[in-house]
């Protein structure tokens, strides 16, 4: 049974729907996440939100299972949502007698509409993450967040001037900034999870290009489906743990199976680009002549006694 949808069409919906009170700032919203009562009919719910929405959560009682993968919020955990994201969250209950804390900033797109922001924002690859590839705070890290979420409220909550929004933005920047190079610490430091991923994406391709009836070359969102991971998050896992992005091993992977065609069979080079899953064999020579610097049938005659 699919979970009930619930769109959210502005900040105020989203106080009204969490019983908070109306937001001081229709366009932007720091909320205390300790202030959030949860309800029964949000259990297992999809919401379809309409703005930017960034949340720090800690201990929050209970266990939200995003896509693939449960949280328990033990520790500190971020998570960013884009504007017409699909958030599926499935509430379990647990006897903890924590407190919940941490923090959820709402912007508005019409905030940040007409400033350098509005553009920037979408160079920030974690909003296209799911929440299986949420960033986990050391304390340390978590107080540097906190501390900007306050800010961000407490510059709100004072007398808007004309310097407000720019230094509104100037915060939400900091915090995205500060966001990046923690995301970049987590890639370094999962050696062990990032070892398992790879391991995985071998096999996987691996029984790609050995099956039979491919029909077609594997996307990167295909092998990302299979990973339980979101195609950024893969591609930029990878990055840093070898310095290849998912379409380079893809393409390594393919070299690799043409390698061993060209070498061990006797099929021609059109038979062998379609059972790659190349709809034209031009395409495969091309690809394979990039990588190699040489031909496919020139990459034979090396095996031809």
């Amino acid at each position: 049974m699919k979970s009930k949808i619930i769109k959210i069409n502005s900040i105020s919906e989203f106080h009204d729907i969490r019983q908070l009170p109306k937001p001081e700032h229709p366009l932007i919203s720091v909320i205390d996440y300790s202030g959030i009562i949860h309800s029964p009919k949000h259990d297992d719910v999809s919401w379809l939100q309409t703005y930017y929405s960034i949340a720090l959560k800690k201990d929050v009682p209970g266990t939200y299972r995003y896509g693939q993968q449960s949280y328990d919020f033990n520790d500190g955990l971020m998570s960013f949502f884009a504007p017409n994201q699909l958030l599926n969250i499935k509430y379990v209950p647990n006897d903890s007698n924590k407190k919940p804390s941490g923090w959820i900033l709402l912007i508005h797109p019409d905030f940040i509409w007409n400033t350098p922001l509005a553009t920037s924002i979408k160079n920030y690859d974690f909003f296209n993450y799911s929440l299986n590839e949420a960033l986990f705070l050391s304390e340390k890290e978590e107080k540097i967040i906190a501390d900007i979420f306050k800010n961000i409220k407490q510059e709100y909550q004072s007398n808007i001037d004309k310097f407000s929004q720019s230094i509104i933005i100037s915060q939400i920047e900091l915090l995205l900034n500060y966001a990046q190079r923690f995301y970049e610490r987590q890639f370094i430091t999962r050696q062990k999870s990032n070892h398992n991923l790879l391991q995985t994406l071998e096999k996987v391709l691996t029984n790609y290009f050995n099956n039979d009836t491919v029909i077609g070359l594997p996307s990167v969102h295909y092998i990302a489906e299979q990973l339980h991971v979101s195609p950024n998050y893969l591609s930029n896992t990878l990055k840093h743990a070898t310095g290849q992005t998912t379409q380079q091993h893809i393409h390594e992977k393919l070299i690799e199976k043409a390698k061993e065609q060209l070498s061990t069979t006797q099929l021609s080079i059109s038979e062998i680009a379609y059972q790659l899953g190349f709809e034209h064999s031009q395409s495969f020579s091309k690809l394979f002549k990039s990588k190699t610097k040489v031909s496919p049938l020139e990459f034979r005659q090396n095996f031809i006694n």
